[in-house]
Formats: C-alpha cells, sequence, structure tokens
C-alpha cells in the first residue's frame, strides 16, 4: 500500500484505466468539457456525469488543475499565504509545524495555493491563514464530538471533519497538541 503522497500519486496513475476505463488524457478532456474551474466543482462533476469515485475524481481535478498552475516552490506558497495582513500569522503557523514534524519523520508537510496539507499515510490536518487574525486547524476526528473550540469542518469542503480556531501562541495549548496527535496517530 502506498505511504507517501509521491506514491499514492503513482499508484493512482498505473490504475487509472483498470479503475476507470480510461486513460488520463481522455478525462483531462472531460475535465475541460465540464466548463468547472474550481476544484471541487470538477470533482462533483466528474462524480456525478461519470460515476468516479471521489478518489479519481480527485485526482483527475488535481491533475486537470495542475495544467493551468504556475509550478511554485513550497517556500513561494507559504510566503504568499501569511504575506501582507496576514504575516503576524507566520509564527503561529511555524509552531503548529513545529509540532506536528515531533510527532514522527514520517510527516509530510506540502504547501498548497490558499492552505497547508498535513500528511501522514493520508491526510490527518490543514493549516490555513483563514483571516488577518486566524489560522485555522483543520482536523480528521471522525467520531469527535464537537465542543466550543473543536468545531465543525465543513469549511473545509467535507475533507476535514473539524476546525480549531488559532488567534495566538496562547491556543496552541495542550489540547490542540493532543487533537493533532489524535489525528495523527488515526493517519
Amino acid at each position: 500500500m502506498p505511504k507517501s503522497p509521491n506514491e499514492m500519486m503513482a499508484a493512482m496513475t498505473n490504475n487509472l484505466i483498470e479503475k476507470t476505463g480510461h486513460n488520463m488524457k481522455y478525462w483531462l478532456k472531460a475535465a475541460a468539457k465540464s466548463g468547472e474551474e474550481k476544484h471541487m466543482a470538477i470533482i462533483k462533476y466528474l462524480k456525478s456525469e461519470h460515476g468516479l469515485t471521489h478518489g479519481y475524481a480527485n485526482f483527475i481535478a488535481f491533475k486537470y488543475r495542475e495544467q493551468f498552475e504556475s509550478p511554485k516552490s513550497s517556500i513561494d506558497l507559504v510566503s504568499e499565504q501569511y504575506s501582507g495582513a496576514k504575516a503576524k500569522l507566520k509564527p503561529l503557523y511555524d509552531e503548529l509545524c513545529k509540532i506536528v514534524k515531533g510527532f514522527g519523520n514520517d510527516v509530510d508537510v506540502s504547501p498548497r495555493k490558499t492552505y497547508v496539507t498535513i500528511r501522514r499515510s493520508k491526510q490527518f490536518a490543514i493549516f490555513k491563514a483563514s483571516t488577518k487574525d486566524r489560522l485555522d486547524v483543520g482536523l480528521i476526528l471522525k467520531g469527535e464530538p464537537e465542543t466550543n473550540r473543536l468545531q465543525s469542518g465543513k469549511q473545509f469542503s467535507g475533507m476535514m471533519t473539524h476546525c480549531v480556531a488559532v488567534h495566538s501562541k496562547d491556543d496552541m495549548n495542550a489540547e490542540l497538541k493532543g487533537w493533532l496527535k489524535q489525528a495523527y496517530e488515526k493517519a
């Protein structure tokens, strides 16, 4: 079973025709035909119109959108996310990365255009500078009840079950570290 994101992508590429009946060229044309530009809209189209599983629809949408994005380094992506009014959140982001990397050397921190995904064998968290005053930590904690602090993760389009708002270093307490560790252990 693939363990890293790169291994997962390779496995999906190798199994694409067997699992979906078509090659990537076909699916990229299908995604273009949808007329959709947003990632989740492309996924929805591929699932509803072509009967793809979420995993393959997500994979194809990622590959489709990748064609139009100029390659940027991880440093560039993080710098853009924490620039301007959000710059004061960068030390909080750095501290969160330090915390999750302390869980084990199998943690992968992968910046995207608007957020950073945190993975082990699978994704378990997201760090996103949502406003100039708030960094949201998305977590996958299936079955964990919501609290005043551990809220629904619906703003992450179904990728995360929960969300914790971080406004200052005081918010990075044992409770948040415990939830991050729990999500890591389940991944």
